[in-house]
């Protein structure tokens, strides 16, 4: 990776397509540290209940089943996955804030990371003189997903309903990135995913346009929160 320029990158992706180790060897290679966005989702959710935030607690209210990726039909877990993606901009953009107050690069990582939020980051970043960047990982084959899930979690069995999802959820992204002209690096081929994504982010983002403000991601204190569909 040629010396780095940027000062927060936001790297997103479907579950199970190496975003952990992509990240952990963006920070190695250049100095920065790794902000888990799972980890903020999790406290998110700990701190409200599905009374309280519907949108948040699609997945482990009270008539979710414990894997509903098995129980409901790929496209409601779908569209599930992207509401929950979506009510969580906010937070994505609250962290991205903070990290802009310190002069410490970081990566930020997660499955719930949305393009939309994303784009708005790398135009905040603008508007402060920040540099802040913005790649999603994509890997669009269900089969490769599931064989990446049994390596990684061998005691939880065939996840190949998980897995369906997981490559829906990333043709997704890809296309919101495109349409927000955020880079997206195909996870394969493996051997040359390194160099490939060390590229999309050495690449300028001068065509990037402004974001244009999203509904989720707009800071709203006195609207109550968002029914579950």
């Amino acid at each position: 990776m040629p010396k780095r320029t940027w000062e927060l990158v936001l790297l997103g992706g479907t579950s199970g397509v190496g975003k952990s180790v992509a990240a952990a060897r963006i920070a190695w290679a250049t100095g920065a540290f790794v902000v888990e966005f799972d980890d903020v989702v999790s406290a998110v959710q700990e701190l409200t209940t599905a009374e309280q935030h519907p949108a948040l607690h699609h997945f482990d209210g009270p008539t979710a089943p414990e894997r509903p990726e098995d129980s409901w039909p790929p496209e409601r877990v779908l569209e599930l996955q992207i509401a929950t993606a979506e009510a969580l901009e906010p937070a994505a953009l609250g962290v991205v804030r903070n990290r802009l107050t310190v002069p410490v690069p970081a990566v930020i990582e997660g499955d719930y990371l949305t393009p939309a939020a994303c784009a708005r980051a790398v135009a905040l970043g603008r508007a402060t003189d920040r540099d802040v960047r913005a790649v999603f990982l994509h890997e669009g084959d269900a089969e490769r997903i599931a064989a990446n899930y049994a390596a990684r979690e061998p005691a939880s069995g065939e996840q190949t309903g998980r897995a369906e999802v997981g490559a829906r959820y990333s043709h997704w992204l890809a296309d919101e990135a495109r349409r927000h002209a955020l880079p997206v690096v195909d996870c394969r081929p493996w051997s040359t995913l390194a160099e490939r994504l060390d590229a999309a982010l050495d690449a300028a983002p001068d065509s990037a346009p402004d974001a244009p403000p999203s509904a989720a991601a707009t800071d709203r204190t006195d609207e109550q929160p968002q029914e579950a569909p």
